[in-house]
């Protein structure tokens, strides 16, 4: 008899521990919650399984409106692992001041958290908590888990609600974030293979400068301004070789599959240095969909106009 047993689900490594933004952005997506999920005690261990095969995707954040890059994920995939991305997702992000029950902000003498969700918080923290302890840890939940299996009455935490409740903690304020409109954006990697274009997608990409001359840049950016291609974001980053030794990381509309993009990238490898290619991925966004819709009928549309046209031709 053939075995009919289904195949096992892939797996997937996230920053835990229970409770992170990442989980809390991993569960916006029905079809990776149906993974087999694996929390990992550390950014850089995300990657790492993906790599070594232990896990067959990574799910990490890259970015964040407010404080700009993640730049354990940037570093790691421009630098030091040759992953792709799959998928980008994003989310808003409430932070909230938490404490063990019993505990009131009188007693609070130190505060934990992520680092980026705590320079978050800078306006907040100076002035309900201008003399407590700032100290950094892994994640936001890792901040409620040791405030949970460490009740000392003079620690709080920074984390998601999510987290409050998973550890049973009291929420002392919420969203304390000096920005109200403050997102996160996280991405999904694979070791391979490059998403089938949709028409809303965006392409991720390093450029490494040949020589360090005076218009270099702008030389690269003229690819993309010629190509009528829009740049998401651009930033330079040390390339750890050296002082003044720089690349630039650039998010732009559009996929590798498009001619225009194809073009650009062949042009920029060619006459202005090493292109790492990081992906080509649906992008974000709440209109995505719609976006996706209008652009294949209008595709279609388009091809049976020029089918049409050459049907005209004289043989």
């Amino acid at each position: 008899m053939a075995d009919i047993t289904p195949p096992e689900p892939l797996t997937l490594a996230y920053l835990g521990p229970t409770g992170t933004f990442t989980e809390q952005a991993l569960f916006t997506q029905p079809d990776l919650m149906a993974l087999d999920l694996r929390r990992t005690p550390s950014m850089p261990d995300v990657f790492r399984q993906v790599v070594t095969g232990e896990s067959d995707l990574g799910f990490a954040a890259i970015e964040n409106s407010i404080e700009g890059s993640v730049n354990v994920t940037q570093d790691t995939l421009a630098f030091e692992v040759d992953l792709l991305i799959q998928r980008e997702v994003v989310i808003s992000i409430q932070l909230n001041l938490m404490v063990a029950p019993g505990t009131s902000l009188g007693d609070v003498e130190r505060v934990c958290s992520y680092p980026h969700a705590i320079a978050q918080c800078r306006s907040w923290l100076a002035e309900n908590l201008p003399d407590a302890e700032v100290q950094a840890t892994n994640s936001t939940a890792d901040a409620a888990r040791r405030l949970f299996e460490t009740p000392d009455g003079h620690t709080a935490a920074i984390a998601p609600g999510r987290a409050a409740e998973a550890y049973s903690l009291d929420v002392l304020a919420e969203d304390i974030e000096d920005h109200p409109e403050n997102q996160t954006r996280f991405v999904l990697v694979a070791v391979d293979g490059i998403p089938a274009p949709t028409g809303h997608d965006k392409t991720s990409l390093v450029v490494f400068q040949r020589a360090d001359r005076p218009g270099s840049l702008l030389g690269i950016l003229q690819e993309f301004a010629a190509r009528s291609i829009n740049l998401t974001r651009l930033e330079s980053r040390p390339t750890k070789q050296g002082l003044g030794d720089y690349c630039f990381l650039m998010d732009l509309e559009g996929h590798l599959a498009d001619e225009l993009v194809a073009d650009c990238l062949r042009n920029l490898h060619m006459k202005h240095g090493n292109v790492k290619f990081l992906g080509s991925y649906p992008a974000a966004g709440v209109n995505g969909d719609n976006v996706r819709t209008e652009v294949s009928e209008a595709s279609l549309s388009a091809d049976e106009w020029l089918a049409d046209l050459r049907g005209r031709i004289l043989r």
